[in-house]
């Protein structure tokens, strides 16, 4: 096991890594910004290193300061978290060229699915459903019109190496393709300096559901479940919950189908496999080769720590678990809380915590890095953490979900915690009747008393 790790990330996942590694007596290393000498992470690692000034590019990207942060401190492993360079395949390569472990899968496995229109072409090769479109990557716009005409409109335009919503754009009919498909590779282009696209036809307002897998170096690939990410404000998750309402035949096609994505591609550690879902159909559409922000729902409803899971894989440790033993009960929810204004288009509202009061009790959970009097930087993710609650019954943890965010205090910032309050007291969600399209159509409704 390693003596010691460098956690290349920020915010609450670094927190979350630090306290694992603490359970499993490994020393820790964390790094900053000048902009978060103050944040929770440095204050309760053992050990800390500056790795450039606010912006990420000169910091928790750059790559060689990390690299010598590690090596200057003995650090044995890297954990990347989410975000930032946890599915950069340079940095992992980077890692194993120096003697250090990537806490995540090899450079080349993130190659193959981090680039999503490869992807897309394995899983077509290794017979896991994936939505009509192109096989692989586009050559140009005019062959991306003819193949839009022959699967027919409304179809979605992505970018390879999009994210968060990013370089993609739907595209309604012929006369706004052009447009929707250049500004698309556009903001592909600034955000990830790649303009590769895809495209697939658009599946209106489908369940978006993913599959959490643990993959060992030694073949074994287990899956925990499904999470529901349908809750989405412009393709960004606002609430996720484990299990989702698919039926229990549904859950083992899509369980065997995620299994089979990663052991196609030879994967190694944690990672999730993204459908979208219609009826009773299924289809790919990505996989994230890092940890999740939503993945305590995961850890909720089946007992198990994902973070300790991916450090003993990365250790060279044998899975203990056999698909057999994972067993989800009862029912978990998270809401991302977010230093935003909902009433503002959700203007992000850095500033100062001036008061901070977070609930407590059976089945509650705050991950959070924020403290009170603590500032919030302008410069990163606005989100400043996560609630989640556990309850036998979906029912119970909607009323605890909305018990919790009654009594969470957060003063000084913008949040939007009230918002997920609206949702959380909306009769359609409460019936599980919803999918990606809920928060547009009920946004009146969810405004109305968000303060």
């Amino acid at each position: 096991m390693f003596q010691k790790i460098l956690i290349a990330n920020r915010g609450e996942i670094a927190v979350r890594i630090i306290r694992a590694c603490k359970q499993m007596g490994i020393k820790t290393v964390a790094v900053y910004s000048t902009a978060d000498a103050d944040s929770l992470h440095v204050q309760i690692a053992d050990e800390s290193v500056c790795i450039g000034p606010p912006k990420s590019n000169e910091s928790y990207l750059n790559m060689e300061n990390i690299i010598s942060a590690a090596v200057s401190k003995g650090a044995e492993a890297i954990h990347p978290g989410f975000g930032f360079l946890s599915e950069n395949s340079a940095f992992s390569t980077l890692c194993k060229e120096v003697g250090i472990r990537f806490i995540g899968p090899d450079g080349s496995v993130i190659d193959k699915m981090g680039n999503k229109s490869k992807a897309r072409e394995i899983m077509i090769d290794a017979n896991v459903p994936v939505v009509p479109g192109s096989k692989g990557a586009l050559e140009s716009i005019d062959e991306a019109m003819k193949l839009s005409e022959k699967i027919g409109y409304p179809v979605l335009i992505k970018a390879s190496s999009g994210g968060g919503g990013r370089g993609m754009r739907v595209a309604r009919n012929k006369g706004e393709f052009k447009n929707q498909y250049e500004t698309a590779q556009m903001e592909a282009i600034n955000a990830f300096g790649d303009g590769t696209m895809y495209l697939e036809k658009f599946v209106e307002n489908p369940k978006h559901i993913e599959f959490q897998i643990l993959a060992d170096k030694y073949g074994n690939v287990i899956h925990l479940g499904e999470r529901d990410c349908s809750i989405q404000r412009r393709n960004q998750k606002v609430i996720e919950e484990a299990p989702s309402l698919i039926s229990e035949d549904l859950r083992t096609r899509m369980g065997d189908a995620a299994i089979k994505a990663a052991k196609s591609v030879k994967y190694e550690n944690a990672g999730t496999i993204e459908f979208l879902v219609s009826g009773n159909d299924f289809y790919f559409i990505e996989m994230n080769t890092r940890i999740q922000v939503e993945h305590p729902v995961t850890e909720m409803v089946t007992g198990i720590d994902l973070i300790k899971e991916q450090i003993n894989i990365a250790a060279g440790k044998e899975l203990k678990y056999k698909q057999e033993d994972i067993k989800l009960k009862g029912h978990a929810i998270e809401c991302r809380i977010n230093a935003e204004n909902p009433k503002e288009n959700f203007r992000p509202s850095p500033g100062t915590i001036k008061l901070l009061h977070v609930p407590s009790g059976h089945g509650i959970r705050f991950d959070s890095f924020i403290y009170q009097g603590y500032k919030i930087p302008p410069y990163y993710d606005s989100m400043m953490g996560k609630v989640i609650v556990y309850g036998e019954t979906r029912l119970d943890a909607i009323r605890k979900m909305r018990a919790t965010l009654e009594e969470l205090v957060i003063s000084g910032v913008d949040t939007n915690q009230t918002f997920c309050y609206m949702i959380l007291n909306n009769p359609d969600y409460v019936k599980g009747s919803f999918n990606t399209g809920f928060i547009e159509k009920k946004m009146s409704f969810l405004m109305e008393y968000t303060e």
